[in-house]
């Protein structure tokens, strides 16, 4: 039987992706880290979130990306194609950590919800 590869999604920088990491290594969890800056942000990857996370959550406010954004573009994030659509163009806005496992996703800091998926 074959294990699910569980995918940490975000930037190294980021403090919630360090708790991530951190948290999961400290578990003795396997892990295959993908890195924004680097790698981009995959359409299937946010195609498969946006199934299972409302848009809302995935996209980050309260970030210094969003507080970037020009009011306009702000108020035309209203739905899953937008949001897909703003995420495409800027990494950033993603909420950090996304940690998926075969059709499981999570964004942001969760190790309640990290405990039940590696579990």
């Amino acid at each position: 039987m074959s294990k699910t590869t569980i995918t940490v999604y975000g930037i190294p920088n980021c403090d919630s992706v360090k708790k991530a990491r951190v948290w999961l290594t400290d578990h003795g969890v396997d892990y295959v880290f993908h890195d924004f800056k680097k790698q981009g942000v995959p359409p299937e990857a946010v195609d498969l979130w946006l199934k299972h996370v409302s848009w809302d959550v995935l996209v980050n406010r309260k970030g210094t990306t969003w507080r970037k954004l020009d009011a306009a573009l702000q108020a035309s994030v209203v739905d899953n194609a937008s949001a897909r659509a703003l995420m495409l163009e800027h990494a950033s806005v993603v909420k950090r950590p996304v940690l998926v496992k075969g059709q499981t996703v999570i964004a942001g800091v969760n190790p309640e919800a990290w405990t039940r998926v590696v579990g």
